[in-house]
């Protein structure tokens, strides 16, 4: 039904337009007593053997919802309910910002696609705070870090210091992101260098705390072998919990849909194999010395268990959710639990 009716309509206007539509109408629906109920009797899966147990946290499956999707922490509870083992909000920054001009994301429909150049929009840590002290359920959240656009990179690590000191009372994980092609010179970050500075001192940061929080890195897919052979010798270096592979990409290569020049990152089909390739390199070339969650084009059940076969402990969809529905997460988990 979602595929054939549903999405035909939502594709028929501004695809910006449509997800705060869409956030809106899913707020006030599950304000309706018992709705919660349906959609989760409908839509998780419960089995033993989805269990996962990684750098200390209990996911009851391994299927996430990537960052991008819920910004600004305004809807994780009740996405929740659509059988998710967790969610990642943000990418937030420590000022609220708008983000790019709009517009700003274009579906490829022919290349089962999204660009977006969002640019970090989202209300600003302090009002995500906010959100997550008022949390209802027990979903696992991860928290998706970035700096503003108007900080310099050689200021950065301070933006960064801010969001992870706020946020870490009211989220299970963080995640570094440095690897958005969507801010100016962010990507820059990803070096060698200026990238064990920032994680060192996130790990300083951490160490600060009674109990530390995991901290993952989610890189680019457009990372060369070598650069992606830094980034193992980086984990390990700083002893940080894992990486999260991929981020979107700014390759347009065999794309076939009118607006396949627009500027932005990729995300969508085009991705899975890259996506998968990132996996498996650094799965082979690190001797699975760090938990990996992928992401990157998972559109079916088969996509999710070729990352778990590359290497992938935790999955996330993003993309695929939008253009398969959310009968997406419980086909990947039913899919797993078959084996």
């Amino acid at each position: 039904m979602y595929k054939f009716l549903i999405q035909k309509i939502l594709f028929q206007f501004d695809a910006e337009k449509v997800h705060h539509f869409t956030f809106s109408l899913i707020k006030n629906l599950f304000k309706i007593p018992l709705v919660s109920n349906i959609v989760k009797s409908n839509f998780a899966v419960k089995d033993k053997s989805l269990e996962r147990n990684l750098f200390g946290l209990n996911f009851k499956n391994p299927v996430g919802l990537a960052a991008g999707m819920d910004k600004n922490a305004y809807l994780f509870d009740e996405l929740s309910h659509y059988g998710f083992g967790f969610i990642e909000i943000g990418t937030v920054t420590p000022k609220s910002q708008d983000g790019n001009p709009k517009k700003r994301l274009f579906r490829l429909k022919k290349d089962q696609g999204i660009i977006n150049r969002m640019g970090f929009n989202n209300e600003g840590v302090a009002a995500v705070v906010k959100r997550l002290k008022n949390k209802k359920t027990n979903i696992i959240i991860g928290g998706n870090i970035g700096k503003n656009k108007v900080t310099p990179n050689e200021k950065a690590i301070d933006d960064y210091k801010i969001c992870f000191n706020a946020l870490f009372d009211v989220v299970d994980y963080f995640v570094v992101n440095v690897s958005s092609p969507n801010t100016p010179n962010l990507r820059d970050l990803q070096e060698k260098e200026p990238l064990t500075k920032l994680l060192n001192t996130l790990q300083e940061e951490n160490n600060k705390f009674k109990k530390r929080k995991p901290v993952l890195l989610k890189i680019a897919p457009d990372l060369t072998d070598t650069q992606l052979l830094d980034i193992i010798d980086i984990v390990n270096t700083t002893k940080i919990d894992g990486v999260i592979a991929t981020n979107t990409t700014i390759s347009r290569e065999g794309l076939r849909s009118e607006n396949k020049s627009e500027t932005g990152g990729l995300s969508g089909k085009p991705l899975t194999d890259r996506s998968t390739e990132v996996i498996r390199f650094l799965a082979e070339k690190s001797n699975k010395s760090f938990p990996i969650i992928g992401v990157g084009g998972i559109h079916s059940a088969q996509d999710a268990i070729d990352k778990i076969n590359a290497g992938a402990d935790l999955i996330q969809v993003y993309t695929g959710f939008i253009y398969e529905g959310p009968k997406l997460v419980k086909k990947i988990n039913k899919a797993i639990v078959k084996g």
